[in-house]
């Protein structure tokens, strides 16, 4: 068995085969977690999550990209998101649910900030409605998921405060969050290690060697595996839209990169991933 504990299927790119994907990774024992970037997207994550009686979960947020409206261009995605006012009570309501098992994706994201607006109030925007949506999770007992992407300064100073903050309901010996879509050094996996939270690699890791290092030496109680499907598409399949059932791939790279089996990457990203995810 193994969990996708980052997929989109709750995005445009699947919205006339949704089900046929989600049944697809089902049939191969593949898991999943349907994480929302606004509440539109949050709002369908839970509805395909409730459609199934087990294997599809949700996960609700406000990504740091829709606390404007900017352009967002990379090797497979081109689009432009929706500026959302961040509502606590819209996604209180949505993450009592459940099926829903986290708060994410949330985070920072500097690298797409358009130079239409000013980056200093934009970066400070991103970091309150972060902030709050890390109360939110606090207040309902919830992991987070995170994303980052150049702002890891800011990101650190502003989880180890919210992590002083809540010491005494933040165990130091149990995951609270992850850092998806890792694509950091090892020097930096260790700072959120310390911190409590996991790290996740993607298809990412199937065509470059960069973090081959990092996950030889990755402790086996601290990652999980994703797709961030439909984007970041493992080898062979690069070029191709990506979907849940391919994280079978990276699997198996990590398999490979350990000098460990399938079997025993799938058993242990499994059990981090129920356990950070109560599922």
């Amino acid at each position: 068995m193994l969990i996708d504990t980052h997929a989109h299927v709750n995005f445009s790119a699947f919205k006339n085969d949704g089900d046929e994907v989600i049944r697809r990774s089902l049939a191969a024992d593949t898991w999943m977690i349907l994480v929302g970037a606004e509440a539109k997207t949050s709002k369908r994550a839970l509805e395909y999550a409730n459609k199934y009686e087990k294997g599809v979960y949700a996960a609700v947020g406000l990504h740091p990209m829709h606390t404007h409206e900017q352009e967002a261009r990379g090797e497979d995605y081109n689009f432009t998101t929706r500026e959302e006012e961040f509502s606590y009570d819209v996604y209180e309501k949505l993450a009592q649910f459940k099926k829903v098992v986290a708060v994410g994706e949330i985070g920072l994201d500097y690298y797409h900030l358009d130079a239409k607006f000013d980056a200093a109030i934009a970066r400070q925007k991103q970091k309150e409605v972060f902030s709050r949506q890390l109360e939110l999770a606090e207040n309902l007992r919830l992991p987070i998921i995170i994303h980052c992407r150049q702002a890891h300064d800011d990101m650190l100073e502003i989880l180890k405060k919210f992590r002083n903050e809540y010491k005494d309901a933040r165990s130091k010996d149990k995951a609270w969050g992850v850092m998806h879509c890792f694509s950091g050094d090892e020097e930096l996996a260790w700072q959120y290690f310390s911190l409590g939270l996991s790290i996740s690699f993607t298809g990412l890791i199937t065509f470059s060697a960069q973090w081959d290092d990092l996950i030889r030496r990755l402790p086996n109680d601290k990652f999980m595996l994703e797709t961030d499907c439909p984007y970041m598409t493992p080898e062979p399949f690069r070029g191709q839209r990506n979907e849940p059932v391919l994280v079978k791939k990276v699997a198996e790279r990590i398999a490979a990169i350990k000098n460990l089996s399938l079997e025993r990457i799938a058993e242990l990203s499994t059990v981090n991933a129920r356990k950070l995810f109560n599922i």
